[in-house]
């Protein structure tokens, strides 16, 4: 397994490429973001708003989020930019304390918060099945926060909907994705939430009915123009900085986790939803690496750490078996989806990828007392 030669993402990332230098996607994309002149970048976002004519006496914007960091800073962001912003928020599929108190928190702030909760039954069924057929626990959690927005927007006539980044432009993403301004049901469709699973792949195959799964449908491209309802990143407009949203977001009164949060490098994302464990688990287990490998080549990035320090980091850090996640027991967080831990690992079974991980002579996975894997080699 090849890695990024300045970073340490591994070439099993999605849509990952390594250049002839061995940068990888989201290195190069960093190196280009120095040399764009954020200062009109900023001016184009004023005009872009200025062109949009929105009405100053109602909500005229939306923004997007969970209650975290970045969604934190963007509302704040958004006001600063003379907006009249709403706060739309869809229901976690299994919230945390703290994430109830950071959300709390942007009511404290003096902003409308709308938060929209899905059917709990209907949730916890497709959290099981999408666990079982793609591996991923939470997609109904990473669909309805890209339609629900979109959908609050169309309802009440608001204009606008400020994105915070793109994902693909920080993480790592195919060339056509860098360059990209706006959010629409084809990046939707390509990028996110929806990526392997359709919401028809539920209505053909399960019984479920049409208004049950209402919640997760993307409104219509011909819909969304005849509104003249337009989503943009943030993100293309000024130099993202996750650190620096935290910064901003502590400052008026968003909180950390604490202590460590397991398999994380940094502790304050990723913190509004138990299941986010088990999401990073089999993202390990399909990719060789997790949410701490992303986050120590951020830092990387940004001279935070060493890249020979973050090698040392990575594997004492993520891919361990998940027996628990901001300290709720893996046991407590499957009842909510009626999963046992048996079911468990043998859908976690059905998902490693046994190219990255050890097996046996009858092709059966290793694992030490603890159930966790052990990777063929750590070649970084």
């Amino acid at each position: 397994m090849k890695y990024c030669t300045n970073c340490i993402m591994p070439e099993t990332r999605p849509d990952q490429y390594l250049n002839d230098n061995g940068f990888c996607n989201a290195c190069i994309s960093f190196q280009r973001n120095q040399e764009i002149n954020w200062i009109e970048r900023e001016k184009e976002l004023v005009k872009t708003i200025n062109e949009l004519n929105l009405d100053k006496n109602k909500w005229n914007c939306v923004v997007p989020g969970s209650g975290g960091k970045d969604s934190t800073y963007q509302i704040i962001k958004a006001k600063e930019l003379g907006l009249n912003p709403v706060f739309v928020t869809a229901s976690t599929c299994d919230l945390s304390a703290i994430g109830r108190e950071n959300l709390e928190n942007i009511k404290n702030l003096g902003f409308d918060v709308i938060e929209i909760s899905n059917n709990s039954k209907v949730r916890a069924k497709i959290n099981k099945i999408t666990l079982d057929l793609i591996g991923d626990i939470s997609w109904p959690e990473h669909v309805s926060i890209f339609t629900v927005p979109v959908k609050f927007a169309l309802a009440y006539n608001i204009p606008l909907i400020l994105w915070g980044e793109n994902p693909q432009i920080e993480y790592g993403g195919p060339e056509k994705s860098l360059n990209n301004n706006i959010l629409d049901q084809a990046w939707m469709e390509e990028f996110g939430g929806l990526i392997g699973f359709r919401v028809s792949d539920l209505t053909d195959t399960y019984d479920f009915k049409n208004h049950e799964l209402e919640i997760y449908k993307y409104p219509s491209v011909g819909l969304l123009k005849e509104k003249s309802i337009k989503g943009i990143f943030l993100g293309y407009y000024e130099k993202w900085d996750s650190i620096r949203n935290y910064e901003v977001a502590k400052e008026n009164g968003f909180k950390e986790f604490k202590p460590e949060l397991e398999g994380c490098y940094f502790n304050f994302e990723k913190i509004d939803n138990f299941q986010h464990g088990i999401h990073d688990y089999f993202k390990f287990l399909k990719f060789g690496f997790a949410r701490a490998t992303d986050q120590l080549s951020y830092s990387i990035r940004r001279g935070l750490i060493s890249r020979s320090d973050a090698i040392k980091l990575a594997p004492k850090i993520e891919g361990k078996y998940p027996k628990s996640y901001m300290g709720k027991p893996l046991e407590k967080i499957l009842q909510k989806i009626n999963v046992n831990e048996n079911e468990f690992i043998k859908i976690s079974d059905n998902f490693t990828n046994k190219k990255i991980f050890k097996t046996n002579n009858l092709n059966e996975l290793i694992k030490d007392k603890d159930n966790h894997l052990i990777k063929i080699n750590y070649d970084n």
